[in-house]
């Protein structure tokens, strides 16, 4: 049975920020995986209980450490990830409110999240939700003049992606031009 090691712990840590964007939280929920299947198959091999017990802690403390480094030397950026990915959510469509529960969901901290959504470079709640429309073709994008039915289901699905009301409303309400050259502008 292998033992698992500070090196065998960096090197599937840098592997993993080889391929992947992460955050601190991230790499340690990664690195904490890779230490729980090899704990599984430690018990699986008849490896002692208590061997194994010991050495997960070591492991889960060397992962930390090693998360804790490479945040330090920069390889990993809460910061810039959430910046990157807030802009990329938004400008798919996704309203502030379900960006910060996403970044959140990757263990970007609160305040962290928030300044990313204020960079100045971000699309914004309004053109997030007009991209919306434009992506489920409804609202500016629509290929007729809707039933007040339809225009409430349109707004349903606005709310439900997250966006008030106002900003619903607001991005149901532009005509087709404004709505691309908004869009033209957000680019």
């Amino acid at each position: 049975m292998t033992k698992i090691t500070e090196p065998a712990l960096r090197d599937a840590a840098l592997s993993h920020l080889a391929r992947f964007a992460t955050t601190e939280a991230g790499l340690r929920r990664v690195l904490g995986n890779r230490i729980r299947r090899w704990a599984r198959t430690a018990a699986q091999e008849g490896m002692d209980a208590d061997a194994i017990a010991t050495a997960s802690a070591t492991a889960q403390a060397q992962a930390a450490a090693i998360a804790a480094r490479l945040v330090q030397a920069g390889a990993v950026d809460d910061a810039l990830f959430a910046q990157a990915r807030a802009r990329r959510l938004q400008g798919s469509g996704r309203s502030a409110r379900a960006t910060l529960a996403h970044l959140s969901a990757k263990g970007v901290a609160a305040e962290t999240a928030r300044a990313a959504l204020a960079h100045e470079d971000m699309p914004g709640e309004f053109a997030a939700a007009v991209i919306l429309c434009r992506k489920r073709r409804f609202g500016p994008f629509a290929a007729a003049e809707p039933e007040p039915a339809l225009r409430q289901k349109w707004l349903a699905s606005l709310a439900r992606a997250g966006f008030s009301g106002d900003v619903a409303r607001r991005a149901l309400a532009l005509s087709r031009a404004e709505a691309e050259r908004l869009l033209a502008e957000a680019r």
